[in-house]
């Protein structure tokens, strides 16, 4: 996932056509379910990254 070459507009597009071939295979209930599960997956992720980089942050400035 280093991968910075990558056209973003390309990669919006493969999450649109991911998100229309998951909503396909699901009802309504289990596409709201899993509409939360992915919510939540993603902020905790955000949250993680903010997280390492305050802690990443925290020691260098004691270097």
């Amino acid at each position: 996932m280093g991968n910075c070459d990558c056209d973003p507009l390309a990669l919006t597009t493969a999450v649109n056509t991911l998100a229309v071939a998951i909503a396909g295979q699901l009802d309504d209930e289990d596409l709201e379910l899993a509409a939360a599960v992915l919510t939540q997956l993603g902020d905790t992720l955000a949250t993680i990254s903010v997280q390492r980089d305050r802690c990443a942050g925290g020691r260098e400035e004691e270097e």
